[in-house]
């Protein structure tokens, strides 16, 4: 397998994007921690992991950019391109990294070494940009390679990755920080030493996660070397009329289609690990390329790939792009596996308690599919899932995410927040905060000093046209801070326990919100029951 890697693609892309040069440092930011940065900003002390506020003190002239996966995958189809006018086959592997098979090319080039040397030309006269190439036996070894830009021979790629640490198992896309900190805390930091243990310890301490690890740390192939052929018939074919130009449309379609395309394969027992997308023109033009997943393929990743091509394909620059619109589309599993996804477990999906019939993973599958059917009726903000996120109060720690979406916080729900409401949270949040009047023990309103403090301790509750009730606990204030400089009225939260009313035996308790000194205003913003 030969690899071709373009180093910090999405700094690459971002800057690429804005029309700039990359002699600017620049950096790619996510939950405000750099992702990618350009090789000017490594010069200067910047580094990935590191706080947007420490990157930027290193580095003043530092550009940021956030993370746009469309436009990475949109602008290394030139790359791709580039890389096809010498080798064919080829497969984008994620933006940024891309596989093609090596044997035949390297025999008409004349052997390994001229046909990296040409790539490496090609792709900067091309595409403009630089890249590595590295040659080894499977992917992930091939992928190091290109990131050591090294041509290893058959049969050595376990000597190759024995000296190189173990943090490297953890790829972009693989999802396994869990197991490279367990290894890391089980004191084995290279490669070499997690190959070394035997196959049986490994199922018994780490799981399929672990197994499939250590083959790759033995220089073994990430997939089995059997895998089934697709039948014909598992390709999914889709004309439009009119022919899609836009971009957005294209977006909205591929994830009926990824819908689609996931339930054929799922109703034989398969997932797909490399799929193709080819595409015809109004014009008769033939487009397509191959996507290889480190993981089958969910139908939201289906819909990605479909949409990041059209992309690639709609957006490209001037004499790049097709003459006309997408007339026809076809979506094929090039490679499929078990799909192990759909494997429930002996208790119907793992559930002792399910009903008779109700096997959990099937009834997760028939509800995503008909979130998508409401989504193409009311578009993607028609279904929404709640997902905790970093903030300071209640209101703003919860964020509704389309369906399909990735679920991915944009600050860690655990991260240190100044002024944060301590827990627990009241369970119950209202959508428009409810005006009370909070007394003195003389019957006064109490309001906040400039220091944001109380100016009596809270005796009497009483919403509007609603009986009083005594306040028989509290707790606060707590202030609301603001990193800039404020003109408003101070603010703070107060945790309120009422005294039960005649309605109700129970006591209550209640978060509200204090803003003003002279004329306090006092809000409910939610309930602990």
């Amino acid at each position: 397998m030969l690899v071709v890697w373009c180093p910090d693609w999405p700094a690459v892309a971002a800057v690429a994007a804005a029309r700039g040069v990359l002699t600017r440092p620049a950096a790619v930011f996510l939950a405000n921690r750099v992702v990618a940065c350009t090789a000017v900003a490594r010069s200067r002390n910047v580094r990935r992991g590191m706080r947007r506020r420490e990157a930027e003190s290193r580095c003043p002239d530092l550009a940021v950019f956030g993370v746009d996966e469309a436009r990475d995958a949109r602008l290394f189809e030139t790359v791709a391109l580039a890389v096809e006018e010498l080798v064919v086959g080829l497969e984008v592997v994620r933006p940024g990294l891309l596989a093609v098979p090596v044997t035949g090319a390297a025999g008409y080039f004349g052997g390994e070494p001229q046909l990296a040397e040409k790539l490496v030309d090609q792709v900067s006269a091309a595409a403009g940009v630089e890249c590595q190439v590295g040659v080894a036996e499977g992917l992930f070894a091939a992928t190091l390679a290109a990131r050591h830009g090294a041509l290893i021979e058959p049969g050595r790629a376990a000597e190759f990755l024995a000296p190189l640490p173990i943090t490297e198992l953890d790829q972009p896309g693989a999802e396994r920080a869990e197991l490279v900190d367990l290894l890391t805390r089980l004191g084995l930091r290279t490669l070499g030493s997690f190959a070394a243990l035997g196959e049986r310890d490994v199922v018994a301490r780490f799981g399929r996660t672990g197994v499939l690890a250590h083959r790759l740390a033995k220089g073994l192939s990430d997939r089995p070397p059997l895998r089934r052929r697709p039948p014909p018939e598992l390709s999914l074919s889709e004309s439009f009329d009119p022919v899609l130009s836009r971009v957005d449309v294209a977006a909205f379609l591929a994830k009926k289609l990824g819908a689609r395309f996931h339930a054929t394969l799922a109703g034989r027992g398969l997932a797909c690990t490399r799929l193709g997308i080819y595409a015809t023109t109004e014009t008769g033009e033939q487009l397509g390329r191959v996507w290889r997943c480190a993981e089958p393929l969910t139908p939201q990743g289906v819909a990605d790939r479909v949409r990041w091509q059209f992309e690639g394909w709609l957006r490209a620059a001037p004499g790049e792009r097709p003459t006309s619109g997408v007339a026809r589309l076809r979506l094929e599993p090039e490679e499929t596996v078990e799909g192990r996804s759909l494997q429930l477990g002996l208790w119907r999906g793992g559930d002792p308690g399910a009903g008779p019939g109700e096997d959990e993973e099937l009834t997760t599958e028939r509800a995503g599919r008909a979130f998508v059917r409401i989504q193409g009726l009311l578009g993607p903000e028609g279904v929404v899932t709640p997902l905790l996120d970093g903030g300071r109060d209640p209101a703003s720690r919860v964020r509704l995410i389309p369906w399909g979406d990735p679920r991915e916080p944009a600050t860690p729900p655990d991260a240190t927040w100044p002024a944060r409401l301590p827990a627990p949270s009241p369970p119950t949040v209202l959508d428009q905060p409810l005006p009370v009047q909070v007394v003195d023990g003389q019957g006064c309103p109490i309001g906040l000093t400039p220091r944001k403090q109380l100016t009596a301790p809270p005796h009497g509750f009483r919403i509007a046209g609603g009986p009083p009730r005594p306040i028989t606990g509290w707790a606060g204030p707590w202030p609301i801070t603001s990193s800039r400089r404020s003109t408003g009225p101070p603010q703070a939260r107060l945790q309120l326990l009422l005294a039960s009313s005649a309605e109700d035996d129970a006591a209550e308790a209640v978060l509200v919100l204090c803003s003003g000194t002279d004329n306090p205003v006092w809000t409910v913003e939610g309930s602990y029951d």
